[in-house]
């Protein structure tokens, strides 16, 4: 099991656009994917119902949790997103 610690840097947060552009690039990996910040528990990361359900904010915590054979790739693949901030400005 592969876990991040990634702090939202774009000023909107997670909105729909940043959550549909994690569970899309997700879904494409066979391991298990979770998102978990204080007081919410895992949040699969290929929902986007959950994700949303998160309401990150700029400069909120969120762990990434990756299990599985593809781990490694989705642990860089979604942290880079993540760290990105959405490639907005």
């Amino acid at each position: 099991m592969i876990e991040k610690e990634i702090i939202i840097k774009n000023s909107a947060g997670i909105h729909t656009r940043p959550a549909a552009m994690i569970v899309k690039l997700a879904a494409k990996f066979k391991s298990e994917i979770y998102l978990k910040r204080e007081g919410y528990g895992g949040i699969n990361a290929k929902s986007i119902i959950g994700v949303m359900t998160l309401a990150a904010e700029q400069g909120a915590k969120l762990l990434l949790c990756v299990e599985g054979t593809d781990e490694k790739e989705a642990a860089e693949s979604i942290g880079e997103l993540l760290n990105s901030g959405f490639n907005e400005k």
